[in-house]
């Protein structure tokens, strides 16, 4: 949930409910009606950005200092089981709003807010108190369910009964998020309809707030002088965790309720789901319910397989968490970034019959991304062990901890790329209304997806299950972008191939200049890229950092990579000023 779990989509900003990947996390929906000074959000569409931008950074660093307290807190036995735990929920809400809030709901509210003599008011009224009765049944069974859930995830013959059990009391505790995630996600999806953008965005923020402020009274109370373990964990300890990590949930969905009021909706109790179009409904949303659907299949397997080898020696579910952070990290600042520039283009070509135009859109868009995260995937190659002990070291994550965490990092900075490329062409067939395409594609890579889990869970030591698992991401990712790219063109024609190829070719170039060299400076320094500590690492860090940038930099410029000397450029231009 907010905070920071891994998800089968691709990542949204925070706050903002996922949408599916052609894989995890954005979406779907009809661009809202600009505000106009004055009414709704309010404000310009710059200040609008700007705002979800700062948000997004603040929002991100401080979930990131939730997973790490986290961590510090619990120990990787219990904080396994605690991230276990946290699947569930996240599961579920996939399952029952996530991709069709993004597919279909927010369409549907956007062309009744334009339709309707009321702005769609009285239509959402219906909806919200149709969808909150149905979240709470779901919520509640789910929560009487959670002891076979539980067994099911963890079943296998190395989980100890202790961490099942463990696994089972967190989840009476944060399975009820369900209902709060579904309900911030739908008040944020009325807020964006109706221009206002920057309460869904800091909100999250609250959530974090409320569980480090949880953390620390955990510290000041409990202290970590005992190793916590699934047996020895105290109902008082379990307790404080679990229901914190609710309240937080809870509090971010009361800090969107003023915002309703700003841009003048009014929550109104009718019942009356005849008069929603639910038939219509179910029809949309039933291709985004197999896209799902498969996602979260593939969680189940990658959730089972991690807990079976996770332990107190093994990196398990919360290793891979908080790597897979920091990979959506970067995903979400470059991909998302550049998909969301696009996409209003790349629809109205689409909606035109410009297929030459979304074909020059998604091969630039591949540029951009591929230019702008190249660095990124060396420093997370280069410098993953030096970035897990300065993100995660401390309390009960130990050094050798932290630095098996690194270990993942490392395989994690190879998907990075995949990840974002498979999500700009999925977003591609959105824009071209292929929901069913996408949803089709999805299910090959999702076999494979899984396929991957039980083969690399059954031939790798235990210890390198978590990386394992990233790996096979990482590979449905690569399997997810070459379909699609296929598929893609076949249905819009050329796609500029050879000259994305060129373009990718002088990136790896420069980037493995940059890596090369990063490596040797890395490997003089103390330490030798496995530091002791988070003064050895944050040397590391500065030093390895600039290499890497300064190198690549200079080495994409001497290969006239086009995108980097336009940044360049452009900096350039504004320092001129």
């Amino acid at each position: 949930m907010n905070g920071g779990l891994y998800r089968s989509t691709h990542a949204a900003p925070d706050g903002q409910p996922p949408a599916q990947e052609g894989v995890t996390v954005v979406s779907v929906e009809e661009p809202a009606p600009a505000p106009q000074p004055g009414q709704d959000g309010g404000g310009s569409t710059a200040g609008q950005s700007a705002i979800m931008a700062v948000g997004s950074l603040v929002s991100r660093v401080i979930g990131f200092v939730r997973n790490a307290l986290i961590g510090m807190v619990l120990g990787e036995a219990v904080g396994d089981a605690y991230t276990g735990a946290q699947f569930l929920p996240g599961q579920i809400y996939e399952l029952l709003l996530g991709g069709i809030l993004s597919s279909v709901l927010i369409p549907l509210l956007v062309r009744r807010r334009k339709a309707d003599p009321d702005g769609g008011q009285e239509f959402t009224q219906r909806l919200l108190s149709f969808a909150v009765v149905m979240l709470g049944l779901a919520t509640a069974l789910v929560v009487l369910a959670a002891p076979l859930i539980t067994a099911i995830q963890t079943s296998g013959d190395k989980t100890e009964p202790a961490f099942r059990d463990l696994v089972t009391n967190f989840s009476y505790l944060i399975l009820p998020i369900i209902f709060f995630t579904g309900v911030s996600a739908l008040i944020g999806a009325v807020l964006n309809v109706r221009g206002h953008f920057a309460a869904p965005m800091w909100a999250p923020i609250l959530n974090n707030i409320v569980v480090i402020a949880v953390c620390g009274v955990f510290l000041l109370t409990f202290g970590t002088d005992k190793e916590l373990t699934p047996e020895n964990i105290s109902g008082a300890e379990l307790v404080l965790i679990g229901a914190g990590t609710l309240l937080g949930m809870v509090v971010q969905a009361i800090g969107l309720l003023p915002a309703l009021r700003k841009v003048g909706f009014r929550w109104k109790w009718r019942w009356a789901p005849r008069e929603l179009g639910l038939r219509e409904i179910g029809h949309l949303a039933g291709w985004m319910l197999c896209y799902v659907a498969a996602n979260q299949i593939a969680v189940f397997a990658l959730v089972r397989a991690l807990n079976s080898a996770g332990g107190e020696d093994n990196p398990g579910a919360l290793a891979f968490n908080n790597v897979f952070l920091l990979m959506m990290m970067a995903h979400g600042i470059i991909g998302v970034s550049v998909m969301t520039a696009l996409l209003p283009k790349m629809s109205a070509a689409a909606a035109e019959g410009r297929l030459d135009e979304v074909s020059d859109d998604l091969s630039r868009g591949i540029k951009l991304v591929s230019a702008a995260l190249a660095p990124i995937v060396v420093a997370y190659a280069v410098l993953s062990g030096p970035i897990a002990v300065f993100l995660f070291q401390g309390g009960r994550i130990t050094n050798a901890d932290a630095l098996d965490m690194g270990t993942v990092l490392t395989v994690a900075a190879f998907a990075v790329l995949p990840l974002s490329i498979s999500f700009l062409c999925t977003n591609v067939f959105y824009a071209l209304q292929g929901n069913k395409t996408a949803a089709l594609i999805n299910l090959p890579v999702v076999a494979a997806r899984i396929t991957g889990y039980f083969v690399l869970a059954a031939i790798l030591d235990e210890s390198l299950t978590a990386a394992g698992m990233t790996a096979a991401n990482g590979i449905s990712y690569l399997l997810s972008a070459l379909i699609s790219l296929a598929v893609l063109r076949r249905r819009i024609g050329r796609l500029n191939l050879g000259s994305v190829f060129v373009a990718l070719l002088k990136v790896v170039l420069a980037a493995g200049v940059a890596a090369g060299l990063a490596l040797l400076v890395v490997r003089l320094l103390p330490g030798s890229g496995a530091p002791d500590g988070r003064v050895e690492a944050l040397v590391q860090l500065a030093v390895g950092g600039v290499v890497i940038l300064i190198v690549y930099l200079g080495a994409a410029l001497l290969l006239r990579v086009r995108e980097v000397s336009q940044v360049v450029g452009m900096v350039r231009r504004k320092i001129g000023r």
